[in-house]
């Protein structure tokens, strides 16, 4: 089994990630600037946008050499192998077995997202979220036409739950014909029980809510955390949702630009690709399914040893912060690796906190704002780098504050 070295800072420059080459904008977070900030000796801290600084699996590097090499990079789509893959990690991760026929390839969830709700929902109608949740949602219903209906999580003792009585209200709206699920849930954290996604998935079909399950994180759950798929908890459920899938939050892989939608319903199915034809969405990325493949096949022991240093990452996060910065709560961590940190007891308004962070500290996180006004005075940080990395931009952090608080006082 090889040994994986994740202490090892790997430099992103001159390879055009987005996480190392744009901030975003203060106002609106898809607006993004590119700078040189993140290099030199006074460089700031990349740790928002979702992706690791971790190479992926020796496994996939060495299939994506073989495949480079061979010079032509033409038209591509799946195999038997692609669909085999994708089958045999849905059964032997998540005890869900799958038809292949119910998958959908397209270039990333948030673009599938955007095809479903074109899809689905009527100019004028609405889909519901629950927020703080994951900003790309909101574009997503507002672009195609569509309303936003929130079901706000619950906060209570730094932890966050499904509002049910909300829900029952909000989905009983004859508007409302479709939920967006983030399960894991970004950014908060949670894993949901099955009895949540149950209770969840009752009321909307009760109300002919069709149910799409943004399953992206689902790999990454963390201190014994189970990660139940919505649509293996019933037939039903089977047949009444859409669950969208990928190995990019998984293996590092979002780049390539490969995810699955998994329909089990032939009607929906088929409506959904009549969509994704009608908006020129077909083929893959000649890279995408043999990373997907070499990732599924023999990517685990990489998985194994990535989600322990997280796990790791957290429990550094979690002392550091308890020990020096008191003032900043953070919200346990059950899945994905993007820690949500509670700083409204420094008592700054969201820009005043962004300015903390990205100017004073020179660390770059996400603000919290843009997970929707739930998120005001939080901010989300992405744990998903070296530990030295991590040390440095809290210490960065504790500075920062410990400077402002000093100078008020």
């Amino acid at each position: 089994m090889e040994h994986y070295d994740f202490d090892l800072e790997v430099p992103r420059q001159n390879t055009l990630a987005d996480k190392w080459r744009i901030v975003q904008d203060e106002d609106d977070p898809h607006v993004r600037h590119v700078t040189d900030q993140y290099f030199g000796e006074d460089r700031t801290l990349p740790l928002w946008v979702a992706d690791m600084d971790f190479p992926c699996p020796q496994p996939v590097v060495d299939a994506l050499i073989s495949r480079a090499q061979h010079g032509i990079y033409g038209y591509t789509s799946r195999d038997e192998a692609y669909d085999q893959a994708v089958v045999s990690w849905m059964h032997k991760r998540h005890n869900w077995a799958i038809d292949p026929q119910w998958i959908s390839t397209t270039p990333g969830v948030v673009s599938a997202l955007n095809a479903l709700v074109r899809a689905f929902v009527a100019p004028g109608d609405k889909v519901l979220i629950q927020p703080p949740v994951y900003y790309p949602f909101y574009s997503t219903i507002k672009n195609n036409g569509a309303h936003v209906a929130k079901n706000s999580l619950l906060y209570e003792n730094g932890q966050y739950f499904m509002d049910f009585d909300d829900l029952a209200i909000k989905v009983a709206d004859p508007q409302v014909t479709m939920a967006i699920l983030c399960s894991p849930h970004n950014p908060v954290g949670r894993v949901w029980t099955e009895a949540e996604l149950l209770k969840f998935g009752e009321i909307c079909l009760a109300n002919d809510v069709l149910v799409v399950s943004d399953e992206i994180h689902a790999d990454l759950t963390f201190f014994g955390s189970i990660f139940t798929p919505f649509a293996r908890i019933s037939e039903q459920f089977s047949r009444c949702s859409v669950v969208c899938t990928a190995p990019s939050k998984t293996f590092n892989l979002a780049g390539l630009k490969t995810s699955n939608i998994i329909i089990a319903d032939q009607d929906i199915r088929t409506s959904f690709q009549k969509t994704l034809e009608s908006n020129g969405i077909h083929g893959l990325n000649p890279f995408g399914p043999v990373a997907l493949k070499a990732a599924y096949n023999q990517g685990e022991s990489w998985l194994s040893q990535v989600l322990q240093y997280i796990e790791g990452n957290y429990l550094y996060l979690e002392d550091f912060i308890a020990r020096n910065i008191p003032e900043i709560v953070v919200v346990p961590l059950e899945g994905t690796y993007l820690v949500w940190l509670d700083c409204n007891h420094l008592g700054l308004g969201p820009k005043d906190l962004r300015r903390l962070f990205l100017d004073d500290a020179r660390v770059c996180l996400d603000d919290g704002y843009i997970f929707g006004p739930e998120g005001n005075g939080f901010q989300r940080v992405n744990i998903a780098c070296p530990r030295p990395i991590l040390a440095e931009a809290l210490e960065r952090i504790k500075n920062s504050i410990e400077s402002r608080f000093t100078v008020a006082a």
